[in-house]
């Protein structure tokens, strides 16, 4: 629990402007990492992050501070994501393929790489990428991870390390794939 975040919050329910701005910058970055990578839209997750923020400072005077701040402001953007992840699932098809085109850029080898890391987190199950993106994203600890996802300590540990052993895996096959070799047989095609 950090002392500073505390404190922020604190000078934020007494009506500090200028606290809650640091509190935005201090928690900013980390969360629209794992927006960006959770949602697979940068405007997408700048928008759920601002609501994130508007949420935190609207609920305010309802914080316990015998929680962690940043427990608290990532079980928001959570909330955030699976409701927006649910918006986007019932969209008409021609209406995400027509947000894909606008958003299509050239791809640096860096967001090649983000784009690939991104695909394979939304194959593997939901909790397990959501405390992946917790963990290696938001920076989180795993006490933070297991309050933010409402489960036990050794239970976000578990889902992180089936995270990696299945990211593990869909990348042992990408690169059997990009070697030609068959990765049903093994064999060279």
């Amino acid at each position: 629990m950090s002392n500073r975040d505390q404190e922020l919050m604190r000078s934020t329910q007494a009506g500090d402007h200028a606290s809650f701005a640091e509190l935005v910058d201090r928690f900013r970055p980390r969360l629209l990492r794992f927006s960006r990578s959770s949602l697979r839209d940068s405007q997408l997750a700048e928008d759920v992050v601002q609501e994130t923020f508007l949420a935190v400072y609207r609920s305010r005077h309802t914080y316990n501070p015998t929680f962690a701040v940043s427990t608290w402001v990532w079980t928001i953007l959570l909330n955030l994501v699976r409701r927006t992840r649910i918006r986007l699932a019932t969209r008409q098809q021609h209406e995400a393929a027509s947000l894909a085109v606008r958003s299509v850029q050239i791809p640096s080898n860096r967001d090649e790489d983000r784009e690939q890391l991104d695909l394979w987190l939304s194959l593997i199950p939901e909790a397990e990428a959501d405390a992946l993106r917790l963990r290696f994203f938001g920076e989180l600890s795993f006490e933070q991870i297991a309050a933010s996802m409402e489960s036990s300590v050794s239970g976000a540990k578990l889902r992180v390390r089936n995270g990696l052993e299945r990211l593990s895996e869909l990348a042992r096959i990408e690169q059997k794939d990009s070697l030609g070799t068959d990765a049903s047989s093994g064999e060279m095609r």
